[in-house]
């Protein structure tokens, strides 16, 4: 199943999950879901993140109008916005709240530490200061980090690989994010994803990304997990924590599996010849 119908099925099941009979939760009290996203409400790639995060809720039981109440804020990368959009969130007083990046949890974080935090896509949540450890996060906030600091020596070879005329690399990452520096790039704030990708064409300049949605819109290469995943894996946490778990107790978790994506392309429009090798190696090629 390529990647075009995977998300089309995704999007189906956030249409139709709410219809859902086959849920297994016991009868009970109606609870509550936030959802806040740092991408904006009409971006391809944020409504399959929460696609996916839905169709996990479904799987574990839980229907709106049946068991559940999902209340959904877009931040579209603008700081005042989410800043408004946390407010509003802890004001509804949710039984568990959904965060999408470091730039979500950092202002949800200082409004509350009772709210239990779900988190998805943070490089670094310890030095971010969300977590106390991996293994025991001690506070109200635990999830899914999007990656190790290993990674960044990868994209470097890969990069290489792929363009061994490559003698100079610039490194871009978000300022506000604890993790970017020492990660070498850590670009979380994805309303400047199609800035950056049609700059890097603009400027002829091979690029290599931590996130396949880059490459889906025109760039060269990524290397990375599935965010995607991650987030029908955090319905799992937040599954747990209705039915009485703690955030303090769920370590958080890293992928254990990464993927490389070539747009070929792109790769010709930069008169790049990608090797054989590396083609045999990629997880998809987007002709």
């Amino acid at each position: 199943m390529n990647r075009r119908t995977f998300i089309s099925l995704l999007s189906g099941a956030a249409a139709a999950w709410p219809l859902a009979a086959r849920a297994q939760q016991p009868p009970g009290r109606m609870r509550r879901i936030g959802v806040l996203m740092n991408l904006a409400p009409d971006d391809a790639e944020g409504q399959a993140r929460l696609a996916a995060f839905l169709q996990g809720l479904q799987e574990a039981g839980w229907a709106v109008g049946r068991n559940a109440q999902i209340d959904i804020r877009w931040a579209g990368g603008n700081a005042e916005q989410m800043r408004r959009q946390v407010t509003e969130m802890v004001a509804l007083a949710p039984d568990v709240i959904l965060a999408s990046s470091p730039q979500v949890v950092a202002p949800l974080r200082d409004a509350t530490r009772t709210i239990p935090i779900v988190f998805v896509a943070v490089v670094d949540p310890v030095a971010s200061g969300f977590v106390d450890s991996t293994a025991r996060p001690g506070g109200n906030a635990t999830g899914f980090g999007s990656a190790d600091y290993s990674t960044s020596a990868k994209w470097l070879e890969l990069l290489k690989e792929v363009a061994p005329g490559v003698t100079r690399v610039a490194v871009l990452y978000h300022p506000r994010n604890p993790g970017g520096l020492p990660m070498f790039t850590a670009i979380q704030v994805m309303a400047h994803h199609d800035l950056i990708v049609r700059l890097a064409a603009q400027h002829r300049l091979p690029t290599i990304y931590p996130l396949r949605a880059y490459v889906n819109r025109g760039g060269l290469i990524s290397y990375g997990n599935d965010v995607i995943t991650d987030y029908r894996l955090a319905a799992g946490y937040v599954d747990r924590i209705l039915k009485g778990e703690k955030p303090a107790d769920l370590p958080v978790q890293y992928p254990t599996k990464y993927d490389l994506v070539i747009n070929l392309k792109t790769a010709r429009a930069l008169g790049l010849e990608v090797p054989p090798t590396l083609l045999a190696r990629a997880d998809e090629v987007i002709e």
